[in-house]
């Protein structure tokens, strides 16, 4: 186990359960984030994110014991580090091109701290090549001799704690010193399987090419759910039978792929003459379905014309409180062009928020037309929707609903390939 300080560059909702974590089994852990908020939290023991299941006790803990804190200083917080873990998001641009401003910044960080014989991981899912090009060249450059490794984080919003317990650490060293390195560190400080491979760019590839996977899996089923609805067949029946293979493993459908991850990767591959297809396939399947469940609503209701929609949850999926790239904004901006009035609500948003998101907010139940369940939180599980005053239809964006309990209720019903 290391003897000096763990230096957690990004206290977002994957790496501050990745601090907390690492400080719970024993290590030093300074987190360093731009938010003074989040970083005033931690440093007082309270978790910003309260859908994380555990994550409050950890802190609590960690903060306690001396074991974790946080400043806006990275300079600070990486001049007695011994092993820097560099978590902060890459994003797209308006082109669909990797965005690093906020990792370059870090990795700058890094680079002007004083020592050369760090081990530096980059939890960040990024492009093949980038932590060869974008980190250990720099690094090179300066002169200095730090171990250098790709370790992509394999979490999810809400399960973190649970996945890092339980899923293989993937590592791949830009040497294999630096893999061997990274290897240990993980083997002990997480305590979970490490699987070592033989390049940083194998371990770069093997985090994309599993979020491609899932977003090319929902591809297809989104299409066969297109063509299920065409012939008049359920595709939830058809899902459970076909996954009864053992080789058979079809996704759900829905309106959309949101968050960070399954949507974003496939930005991340070559693309275009002598790129790769499918993905890009893939993604355009994907963000044509909000349009899709769009246009069964308005066939429920003969049009939108002047319809109050209100559209259940806005985070990407049920339970977190994380709008990126979610499909209710492709929604939203459906409903409108149609002619319709797009209100929203979400559990894990106050109304000011979601009208920074560029929503209009509203309670539940309220007067509408037509509902669209697009994140079904576990709020909304008693949700009564005979109680919307003029609710006419309801779209399940996410097939999370009883058609017959929706029927019973005097309403039309519209699924995605149900």
């Amino acid at each position: 186990m290391t003897s000096g300080a763990v230096c957690v560059i990004g206290l977002g909702k994957v790496g501050l359960p990745l601090a907390a974590l690492l400080a719970s089994r024993g290590l030093r852990v300074v987190g360093v984030d731009i938010d003074p908020a989040r970083v005033a939290a931690v440093n007082e023991g309270r978790s910003p994110f309260p859908f994380e299941a555990g994550l409050d006790a950890l802190m609590r803990e960690g903060a306690a014991a001396g074991r974790l804190r946080a400043t806006c200083d990275a300079a600070e917080a990486l001049a007695g580090a011994e092993v820097v873990i560099i978590i902060v998001p890459v994003a797209l641009d308006e082109r669909e091109q990797p965005e690093f401003a906020s990792f370059d910044g870090a990795v700058g960080e890094v680079v002007s701290a004083g020592w050369d014989d760090a081990l530096v991981l980059v939890e960040t899912t990024v492009p093949v090549g980038a932590t060869r090009s974008r980190v250990w060249e720099r690094l090179r450059a300066a002169g200095k001799g730090c171990a250098v490794a790709a370790a992509p984080e394999r979490v999810s919003s809400g399960t973190a704690l649970r996945d890092l317990r339980r899923y293989p650490k993937i590592v791949g060293g830009v040497d294999e010193a630096s893999g061997r390195r990274a290897e240990e560190f993980y083997r002990e400080a997480l305590g979970v399987e490490v699987i070592r491979l033989a390049s940083a760019e194998a371990a770069e590839l093997t985090k994309i090419a599993e979020g491609v996977y899932r977003d090319l899996n929902i591809a297809l089923v989104n299409e066969l759910a297109r063509y299920a609805d065409a012939v008049g067949v359920d595709i939830s029946e058809v899902i459970v039978a076909a996954n009864s293979q053992p080789y058979s493993h079809l996704h759900q459908p829905g309106v959309g792929v949101g968050g960070h991850c399954i949507p974003v990767y496939p930005w991340f591959l070559p693309s275009g003459e002598g790129g790769l297809a499918l993905p890009t396939m893939g993604r355009r399947i994907n963000d044509a379905m909000a349009a899709y469940g769009v246009e069964r609503l308005e066939a429920l209701l003969g049009s939108l014309r002047g319809a109050t929609v209100v559209i259940l949850g806005v985070s990407f999926r049920a339970n977190v409180k994380e709008a990126y790239r979610s499909p209710a904004f492709a929604l939203r901006d459906e409903i409108a062009r149609r002619g319709g009035r797009p209100l929203a609500h979400d559990p894990y948003f106050t109304p000011d928020e979601l009208r920074a998101l560029g929503f209009e907010p509203c309670a539940v139940p309220c007067p509408a037309d037509a509902v669209v369940v697009q994140a079904w939180h576990d709020a909304y599980r008693d949700l009564d929707f005979a109680a919307f005053a003029g609710l006419r239809a309801v779209l399940d964006g996410r097939n999370a609903l009883d058609r017959s309990r929706i029927e019973a209720a005097g309403l039309r019903y519209a699924g995605i390939g149900r």
